[in-house]
């Protein structure tokens, strides 16, 4: 898998395609389309480009690429309209999207990073082993191609497939402002959520970053000695550091902040688990997720028995709870169950 060394056009956000041209003696109205012709009209071939002249064609087809992913696998769930895709690289690793029907619409969730370094003990994800980061333009490309691929147009997308985007922050933050400029997709970034398992530095620098996605916690425990156990994050960041940085992310940035929690049978479901949560976030106006945890062969836990009650018991101390229902999961969609997993004999 040798490196390529060429400028990923589709992983500039404006302003760095700016400077490209800036430095090529290029006006700023070429940059605006060559942003067109990548992002409106996602034209994939240099010779395409047709308002710029052949000179400068050539010129980007030796410096610069396009970045391309080969949509390999489709599968759609025979419970609901959940479809999840698999996507090669052009250096051969492969990674899974998930796309989620609404009534609002059509919402993706991304993958970040081949693989995930977090190890958290509940996600198939995690036993992969983490080979690289996506670029901005790899991220930006799962929504292109599914689009292309399912014919939909997707108004919503969730940071919250495989890997951790906030061990990735540059590239996802290359991707939001491309995503987001109104010159391309121009998707609202009050619609776009990030999922993080607690990377605190990286919570404040987004916070400091002051772009109004809204942040979802990854908890999934009510005290540090169950997270330790479950989240190896938690022994770098524990669980009041990570409290006191959405706290700043709220207050910074004005977003909604989530606490997600994968109720995981006899581990992090007691009803002293949830008098603690309620301890924890008391307050502080987060909104809790509550999930059922997936079984999986592969992973060596439960459902949980206690969700209702569980829910009960944060709705009579005033916390904002909903349960989120569990989408895709005949097909390994479901929360922690995408892997880089590739069988040939189900491509079409």
């Amino acid at each position: 898998m040798g490196k390529n060394t060429k400028i990923d056009l589709l992983s500039m956000p404006f302003d760095k395609l700016l400077d490209y041209c800036a430095e090529r003696g290029l006006k700023k109205f070429r940059a605006t389309q060559i942003f067109d012709r990548l992002h409106v009209k996602r034209n994939t071939d240099f010779n395409e480009f047709t308002e710029l002249s052949k000179e400068f064609r050539e010129k980007l087809e030796k410096e610069c690429k396009i970045t391309k992913l080969e949509s390999v696998r489709v599968q759609k769930s025979q419970k609901d309209q959940t479809t999840k895709l698999l996507f090669r690289l052009e250096d051969g690793y492969t990674v899974e999207s998930v796309i989620l029907k609404y009534k609002y619409g059509y919402t993706i969730c991304l993958s970040t990073q081949v693989g995930c370094r977090m190890n958290c003990a509940f996600c198939l994800t995690g036993k992969d082993k983490f080979e690289r980061n996506l670029t901005a333009g790899e991220i930006l490309s799962q929504i292109y191609k599914a689009e292309e691929k399912l014919n939909i147009n997707i108004t919503r997308l969730v940071l919250m497939g495989m890997g951790e985007p906030l061990d990735n922050t540059d590239n996802v933050l290359d991707f939001i402002k491309i995503v987001s400029d109104h010159r391309g997709k121009n998707l609202g970034q009050r619609n776009i959520s990030l999922s993080t398992c607690g990377i605190v530095p990286e919570i404040m620098r987004m916070a400091e970053e002051n772009i109004p996605f809204n942040l979802d916690i990854s908890l999934h425990a009510s005290n540090n000695e169950i997270r330790n156990q479950i989240m190896p994050i938690n022994k770098k960041y524990n669980i009041e550091d990570l409290i006191s940085a959405a706290e700043y992310f709220k207050k910074t940035t004005g977003r909604r902040v989530t606490i997600v929690y994968l109720l995981i049978g006899n581990v992090n479901d007691s009803d002293k688990n949830a008098k603690e949560l309620v301890d924890l976030i008391k307050g502080k106006k987060f909104h809790v997720n509550l999930i059922q945890f997936n079984e999986n062969e592969n992973l060596n836990f439960k459902k949980s028995k206690n969700l209702h009650k569980f829910a009960e018991i944060l709705l009579e101390n005033g916390i904002t709870v909903t349960t989120r229902r569990t989408l895709g999961e005949d097909i390994d969609a479901a929360c922690g169950l995408l892997r880089r997993s590739f069988n040939e004999e189900t491509v079409y």
